[in-house]
């Protein structure tokens, strides 16, 4: 489980880390884990769209926070030059899905 520091800029008018900000979090996290999980051909070939964020929010997050929440994301698999929807194969699959 990863924390992440809540800066000054993040926080909303209620005093709090926004819902936006939570989102790009989890944006970012799953832009690194596809980065760092599969080869330049693999990336090239395949884009994502997501279909659903789910977040827990355990606590209103302020700054000098670290936020601790759970997220949940489903992804579509698709062709980058068209956006069309695609299959992956299995061995990729299994890298990814949580068991």
């Amino acid at each position: 489980m990863e924390t992440q520091p809540v800066r000054v800029d993040d926080i909303d008018d209620l005093g709090h880390v926004n819902t936006v900000v939570y989102l790009r979090w989890v944006q970012d996290v799953a832009a690194a884990h596809w980065e760092s999980a599969t080869s330049p051909a693999e990336r090239a070939d395949i884009g994502w769209v997501v279909l659903r964020h789910e977040i827990d929010y355990k606590h209103p997050a302020r700054p000098g926070d670290d936020v601790i929440a759970r997220a949940r994301s489903l992804w579509c698999p698709v062709h980058p030059g068209t956006g069309r929807l695609r299959r992956i194969d299995s061995t990729l699959h299994d890298r990814f899905y949580a068991h």
